[in-house]
């Protein structure tokens, strides 16, 4: 048991550097900075990608028509090639609801070494800079926003100075499935770019959510958003970095008040959703891979499996190690369940959900070498460099 006991210790080290070292990625507290209104409310363009989203516009369209903004604002939704009428329903919506003016545009198909969602993107930005506003806001089609959303987006920007301000939406949790996996999702994104190192200038993380980014516009144009980034298929998560090495400040934290509407019912949705993109997080590299898998290993499986092991075993070393770590691992899951509104007692089968998400990671980057890649909406880049299939 000695070589158990070993890396048992390696494991509890590396939660108690993870608790106390890695930017308290477990708290969950960190909001909207603190904003004063501003005496002039700037003009502020909302650009919408939606690609075969007529099922969830109902929910979500309707809140971003009724923001209660002082300034102007416009909505610009790009239908990008939908095949289930996405299109007629934003008019259709905007018909009924009124509200804030909307614009449905399509880009056509985007061209080689564009990734599907960012050329739509790019076609709303360019009907967004004829109004020249002073933010853009940038949403995805399936996210609600309280009426009071962009009116708090754009204060903080203008209280902090930043060129950037994101906030993660409170993805749904009402399945099963979802309720394993939702709030690890968020947990592990936050393990990764820790949210109070990205405001910090200096600070070399940059992250956002693409659910809901306010964006200075002066600032997009400085990194070149979105041309720069047109082979992401992470595409929150380079735009931050985009924006952030061209002198930009910028900020991620947690949302109150703006949600996903969209559905993840079963394991299967929930898989897709995470393998999509995960072995590109990873820069398609086998070698990234290995350290993660091995690491994923030593963090979330190690702790559970050296306490039982201890405890058949007669080593009461191992399982006192094994204990701890699962213990400090539980302790840092539990911030992010209650913010999700979900029972402590999921917090202990963290190692459980640690390892469906070790079996994505590795079903992503056999897709990748299937020649499949990752895909949004129907569309497929087998490469970085890869042209959307025709």
């Amino acid at each position: 048991m000695d070589v158990v006991v070993w890396i048992t210790a390696a494991s509890l080290a590396a939660w108690l550097w993870l608790l106390l070292c890695q930017g308290f990625f477990w708290r969950t507290d960190l909001r909207l900075p603190p904003a004063a209104e501003p005496d002039d409310w700037p003009d502020v363009c909302v650009v919408v990608p939606a690609r075969d989203e007529a099922e969830v516009l109902p929910e979500s369209l309707p809140s971003l028509l009724a923001q209660d903004y002082p300034g102007r604002a416009e909505i610009f939704l790009v239908d990008d090639g939908s095949s289930d009428g996405t299109g007629e329903v934003a008019r259709a919506l905007a018909a009924r609801h009124g509200g804030l003016p909307l614009t449905v545009g399509s880009p056509g198909e985007p061209p080689a070494g564009w990734t599907g969602k960012l050329w739509a993107v790019r076609h709303g930005i360019a009907l967004a800079r004829a109004r020249g506003p002073e933010f853009l806001l940038l949403t995805d089609a399936d996210i609600a926003h309280e009426p009071d959303s962009l009116r708090g987006l754009v204060a903080a920007a203008r209280t902090g100075g930043f060129d950037l301000v994101s906030q993660m939406a409170r993805l749904r949790v009402a399945s099963a499935w979802e309720r394993l996996v939702v709030p690890a999702f968020v947990y592990f994104f936050a393990q990764l770019y820790p949210f109070r190192r990205i405001a910090r200038k200096g600070s070399r993380t940059a992250a956002a959510a693409g659910g809901c980014v306010l964006l200075r516009t002066t600032a997009a144009e400085r990194a070149r958003i979105p041309d720069a980034i047109r082979q992401a298929v992470i595409d929150d998560v380079s735009l931050a970095r985009a924006v952030k090495r061209s002198g930009g400040h910028i900020w991620l934290g947690l949302a109150e008040r703006v949600d996903s509407v969209r559905p993840y019912p079963r394991l299967a949705d929930l898989w897709r959703m995470v393998s999509r993109s995960a072995y590109a997080q990873l820069r398609h590299n086998p070698l990234v891979l290995l350290g993660t898998v091995l690491g994923l290993a030593l963090v979330y499986l190690v702790p559970p499996v050296a306490l039982c092991a201890g405890l058949v075993a007669g080593s009461a070393q191992a399982a006192l190690l094994g204990a701890l770590a699962w213990a400090v691992m539980t302790g840092t899951y539990l911030p992010m369940l209650r913010y999700y509104r979900q029972p402590w007692w999921l917090a202990p089968l963290l190692p459980f959900t640690a390892f469906l998400y070790l079996l994505m990671t590795v079903d992503s980057a056999v897709q990748h070498y299937r020649g499949r890649g990752a895909a949004w909406k129907g569309r497929t880049y087998a490469r970085p460099d890869a042209a959307p299939e025709q």
